[in-house]
């Protein structure tokens, strides 16, 4: 299946993780991928691995995000696809939460979107084609305590999807969320580590009390993942617009 042959494909957060395993889909199905991520030696193994592009890139600065997308339409002509995956989380209770710890998840989580929704705009409008899909989270509709700066951000972001998509949907662009729920990644296994030591539990408790919440009783797996955002990018979905698509595994429900 080669549903992205000659389609441009950028990644925010794409050297690993979700990213990296969005990077691969979109590399099988035909797609030039270019990675973008803080992390530049990450960025550039990805890239190697799946015969792409690598950039480094800070979504939270907005020259930095320019630089990037005008490197990748530079080399490739075009851009056709965004997944604005970058994200961080920080928890803690609200009482305890800094200023400076809000604004980072913010910055990420929600302007690191923004910037990456306004830097490929005007090429997505002048070619009168092309789809964004933006990572969320359960946590924007069903939230959860200690999570305020992360529960708000990933609930902004879908606020601007749907401003996106009605602004850019008389452009043939698409804009879509994706509200994934607990998936195996490291960034959920850090989360286990840390309210395991705060609560005095054995490692790995916490995952596994996730996983009993669970109607479907596992964590999401990120081929799972990385399929829903291809999908969101394809022409199968090109009418979908302005939605945020849980997958949760029923994690809504309970």
């Amino acid at each position: 299946m080669n549903r992205f042959e000659n389609h441009v494909v950028v990644i925010t957060g794409g050297a690993q993780g979700i990213g990296r395993a969005a990077a691969q889909r979109f590399a099988r199905e035909g797609a030039r991928v270019a990675v973008l991520d803080i992390d530049r030696a990450a960025a550039q193994e990805t890239a190697e691995a799946i015969g792409g592009l690598a950039f480094p890139c800070d979504v939270s600065d907005k020259e930095s995000v320019q630089d990037a997308v005008q490197g990748v339409i530079g080399q490739c002509g075009r851009l056709d696809v965004l997944f604005a995956n970058a994200g961080i989380y920080r928890g803690g209770a609200l009482t305890e939460l800094t200023l400076e710890t809000w604004q980072a998840v913010l910055d990420v989580n929600l302007t690191g979107v923004m910037l990456s929704c306004q830097a490929v705009a005007p090429t997505m409008m002048a070619q009168k084609s092309g789809s964004i899909v933006v990572m969320s989270s359960m946590a924007a509709k069903t939230s959860w305590a200690e999570t305020a700066a992360y529960s708000a951000a990933k609930t902004g972001a879908i606020g601007l999807v749907r401003s996106v998509a009605r602004e850019l949907g008389p452009y043939n662009v698409n804009c879509n969320a994706v509200c994934l729920g607990h998936a195996d990644t490291e960034l959920l296994h850090d989360v286990d580590e840390r309210v395991c030591v705060a609560e005095g539990w054995q490692q790995g408790t916490y995952l596994e009390r996730l996983v009993d919440e669970n109607p479907m009783q596992r964590l999401c797996n990120l081929e799972e993942v990385a399929g829903l955002v291809a999908y969101l990018a394809s022409d199968e979905a090109r009418y979908i617009n302005g939605q945020a698509i849980e997958i949760d595994g029923g994690l809504v429900l309970s």
